[in-house]
Formats: C-alpha cells, structure tokens, sequence
C-alpha cells in the first residue's frame, strides 16, 4: 500500500492532515512549493491544488471528497457513517463545502450578492449559511450524532479556520463544538506536524 500526501502547512492541507491522522494509515509527504509544484502534483492534479493524496495510483483531491474517501478506505478508523449517520453526515458535510465554503469566501472578497440574485448563489443570504450551520451544531455532540465522524474533520476544519480568522461569530453552538474537537490526540498530532512545517521568517 503506497499513500502520497502532496501539501503545504498554509493550505487546506491541514484538514488532510487530521484526517490521516485519524486514519491511522501510514503515508508519505511531499511538502511542495508554490512557486515550483513537482511534475508528480501536477500529473496528478493539473490544477497543481493541494491537498491531493495519491493511494494506490488511484487520485483524491479536494478536501472534503478525502476526509469521505479515507473513512471508506480504511474502515477499521471507524469514521465512516453507520446507516443511521448517514443523511447528516453527507448533508453537513458538503453544505460546509459547497454552500458554506461559497458565503464564506464572497463574505471575504466583499462581494455582495443583491437579493433578486440569491437563489443564483446556492446559499441563499450569509446570514442564512451561518444559522444553517450553527442549526447543524445544535442539540447534538457531532454533525452525523453523538458520535465522531470524518464529517466532522471537514466541518470542525471549517468552523474553526473561519472563526479564527474572524468570519464566522463565536456562538456557543461553534464553540462548544470546537471544544469537543481540539482534544482529539491526531487533531493535536496533525497541528504539530503541520506547524513545524511552517516557512520560517527571514
């Protein structure tokens, strides 16, 4: 078995990394520079994007379509959904990806969608995404139960990278929520890895 992990410490790549690291599978990474992608990235992801993982020969890219793929790869993990788990953990999974990730980064860029164009966005209004999320968050410990899914790698991924960054307010549904997340010990591995990997300061 053969799992090459392209990446980069100031990327999406960190939720790649926890995953992995909840996996428990073991991989190579190949730390890439922005300015010069290796071949291999680019023959494997033209669009040179990182995270991509390599498994097999067989290419993932894009954050959330790994956290899904690893949980289905190595089941012993335990983060694929039961029967049960199932609706939520695929629904909030890619809301956060899709609807979410697109309010988040029109918010960033100043773009203000006008009200008769709103059904073109598939978020509706920012405002909306937001209490759709903190809805999601509430009345149960994890986005697919009480139980700890891959779906909640991306999400927590999410939900803390956009209230750190002063996004998303820090409402007790995102807060409790983070506090359940960070204790996790390959959350707590993943960070280290991927904070000393971080460029130095000249």
């Amino acid at each position: 078995m053969t799992l090459t992990f392209y990446t980069h410490p100031m990327s999406r790549g960190r939720i790649a990394r926890w995953m992995l690291e909840e996996s428990g599978a073991p991989y190579d990474t190949v730390l890439i520079d922005w300015d010069d992608k290796p071949a291999a990235l680019l023959a494997a992801n033209p669009l040179g994007k990182v995270p991509t993982i390599v498994h097999d020969g067989h290419v993932v890219s894009e954050a959330a379509a790994i956290c899904a793929y690893m949980a289905e790869a190595f089941p012993d993990a335990g983060l694929a959904p039961t029967a049960a788990e199932r609706a939520a953990y695929h629904r909030w999974m890619f809301f956060t990806a899709g609807p979410l990730e697109s309010a988040m980064m029109d918010k960033a860029l100043g773009v203000d969608v006008p009200a008769d164009r709103r059904m073109m966005v598939g978020y509706g209004s920012f405002a909306e995404a937001v209490d759709t999320l903190e809805q999601a968050l509430s009345g149960t410990a994890y986005v697919a139960g009480d139980r700890f899914t891959a779906a909640d790698v991306y999400v927590g991924s999410a939900v803390g990278w956009f209230t750190q960054f002063g996004m998303l307010e820090k409402r007790a549904a995102f807060t409790d929520y983070l506090a359940r997340l960070w204790d996790r010990p390959a959350w707590v591995r993943a960070r280290a890895i991927d904070d000393a990997l971080m460029p130095t300061k000249a």
